[in-house]
């Protein structure tokens, strides 16, 4: 018996086998490139060849015209680099000591605070001149701050920064340090608290903590928690501080104070 060719059409056998690979191709790509995207309701996907190129990767126009989404509040647009307090000067800092007898209410006569306002001595300079420029901006919002700020210059809040930076920092006696600020909580995307407001590394811009009030720590982490503060680039805080419990809110802001543990 003649019998033909395993891979020849006269082969009864392979052309079934050919055309049933043909057909499922074909249905798979009118599905894929076809049926499903033109079932999207988005205005890139709408018509036969938009539908196939979108499907394959690349639509005619990824986004129709639209406008920017505006934020519902101000953000910081500050703009700080590491050394941008580098050369400072024994004027600036003199011009700053006087203009910082405006402050001495809320943050004592040299930067250290009688109340629970923020202790200024040692800060780190882009510190307080950032918070000063979102005072000013309406990034962050204070009854007793915003007014203060409304009218200082640009070289004004230099001075401030570079007079308070240059006070000794505040001593505190701590005991062991609880693990939200030794390691964090990374499985709830919690970083180590040192990571940012750490003594010689520490991200540009973030303060340093160390003898800063119970209150007001504890206040600060409660505002970007609930989303009151929001002038964090990035939302940083206030990713972090939503995650955190409250006793880890108690535990680190009574630690950077210098208390116990409570």
């Amino acid at each position: 018996m003649n019998e033909a060719p395993l891979f020849s059409l006269r082969n009864p056998w392979f052309r079934a086998s050919v055309g049933a690979t043909v057909a499922v191709f074909v249905v798979a790509a009118l599905i894929g490139f076809v049926w499903l995207p033109s079932a999207q309701h988005d205005a890139q996907f709408q018509g036969i060849w938009n539908a196939i190129c979108s499907a394959a990767g690349a639509p005619r126009q990824w986004l129709g015209p639209q406008s920017p989404v505006e934020p519902a509040y101000r953000v910081s647009t500050v703009e700080l680099t590491p050394h941008m307090f580098d050369d400072a000067t024994s004027l600036s800092v003199g011009r700053g000591a006087t203009l910082a007898l405006r402050c001495t209410m809320c943050h004592g006569p040299r930067g250290m605070s009688d109340a629970n306002s923020p202790n200024l001595a040692g800060q780190y300079a882009t510190v307080v001149y950032k918070e000063l420029q979102d005072f000013q901006s309406g990034a962050r919002q204070s009854a007793v701050m915003s007014p203060m700020a409304r009218n200082l210059s640009d070289q004004d809040m230099r001075d401030l920064a570079a007079y308070y930076a240059s006070l000794p920092p505040a001593a505190s006696a701590r005991g062991e340090m609880p693990g939200i600020v030794a390691h964090g909580a990374p499985l709830r995307n919690i970083p180590a608290c040192a990571a940012c407001h750490g003594d010689v590394d520490h991200k540009t811009g973030s303060p340093w903590l160390d003898g800063l009030p119970t209150a007001y720590t504890k206040a600060q982490l409660t505002a970007f928690a609930n989303g009151t503060r929001h002038n964090d680039i990035s939302e940083q805080m206030r990713n972090v501080a939503r995650n955190m419990t409250p006793d880890e809110i108690d535990a680190a802001a009574a630690w950077y104070a210098g208390q116990p543990r409570p």
